[in-house]
């Protein structure tokens, strides 16, 4: 009998370690920084949404940093058009809520100074390229609920307006020329700033 248990408690042991082990090497970084007092870690940027249409283009990235033991989102909209695109700016009272397929809502706080997108000319495809980056804070007990259940959608709270963006099972990005799942970005990657 005491040799039964002490078998099942190796195998306990073995599964929970491969599970850790796993969680780990599925984490890819982009910034890894271990200096005492400055940790810092950050995940590839990961498309959320893109909307392209007439010559011009929104693409909506999400990437999550661990900064000394707080948890970040790092939210970038970048825009590309012949024309003047939109600019948007985010204030003290700028938010990110995020519905879940079971019809819970998260809300992220601006952790920013009041900031609005930049316009850059590229020369070479002779447009206009605006970009916004920011961070965002999780609200507590916001993991929990983000690890529970698939995005479906998501509104971002700009200086002056709202802004939907609704998030699919499946994107198949023409730009990117990649496959994304954004709707499982929680689930599949907080795990690597815990």
């Amino acid at each position: 009998m005491k040799t039964i248990f002490t078998r099942l408690a190796l195998l306990g042991c073995l599964i929970y370690g491969s599970a850790v082990l796993a969680q780990q090497t599925d984490c890819k970084f982009s910034v890894e920084d271990k200096t005492p007092g400055q940790e810092l870690r950050t995940t590839p940027e990961y498309l959320m949404h893109e909307y392209a249409f007439g010559g011009s283009s929104e693409f909506l990235f999400f990437s999550l940093s661990n900064s000394q033991d707080v948890p970040i989102l790092n939210f970038q909209l970048l825009g590309k058009s012949k024309d003047f695109s939109k600019m948007y700016c985010f204030d003290k009272d700028s938010r990110v809520y995020i519905q879940l397929a079971n019809n819970k809502i998260v809300t992220l706080v601006y952790a920013g100074e009041d900031q609005c997108s930049i316009m850059i000319y590229d020369d070479k495809e002779q447009v206009n390229i605006r970009t916004l980056s920011v961070p965002f804070l999780f609200i507590k007990g916001s993991f929990e609920d983000l690890e529970s259940a698939p995005i479906s959608f998501i509104r971002v709270k700009y200086s002056g307006e709202m802004k939907d963006y609704p998030i699919n099972t499946e994107l198949k990005s023409e730009t990117m020329k990649q496959t994304y799942n954004p709707d499982r970005y929680f689930i599949e990657n907080l795990k690597c700033i815990k």
